[in-house]
């Protein structure tokens, strides 16, 4: 199981254990996600970075593709490694947090800023066409 299935399973274990209950072979549909996942982050990434420009450095380049890397894998982990919010359980008062949870609640607050600023952008473009 590649990185990003094993996120989503640890996700969905910690956020939404009911759901992952209803899974007939976690192991199985985690991988089949994970793979999914890193051929959507590979295409995102590749649309995120554009062309190369002309007279581009090495180093620009690299940083260019890391960059779209990151941003990709951050919509991929929104969009399709985190159970819906609909179904996501919060811990129980006296429950105390792990640190894979604490991690969990930091990226889904990330994704959602990102989600509001991609949002916003979208916005703006459409008033400006």
């Amino acid at each position: 199981m590649n990185t990003y299935g094993k996120f989503a399973q640890e996700a969905w274990k910690t956020t939404a254990p009911a759901e992952y209950a209803l899974i007939p072979d976690p192991v199985q549909w985690f991988e089949a996600l994970g793979e999914e996942a890193a051929q959507r982050v590979g295409e995102l990434m590749m649309e995120l970075a554009g062309p190369d420009p002309a007279g581009e450095a090495y180093l620009e380049k690299v940083g260019r593709l890391n960059a779209s890397k990151m941003q990709a894998e951050e919509i991929v982990r929104a969009e399709m490694l985190t159970p819906d919010p609909s179904v996501q359980q919060e811990p129980e008062e006296d429950e105390e947090e792990s640190g894979v949870t604490q991690m969990l609640r930091v990226v889904e607050q990330i994704n959602r800023e990102d989600r509001a600023y991609w949002d916003e952008v979208a916005r703006q473009e459409a008033e400006q066409d």
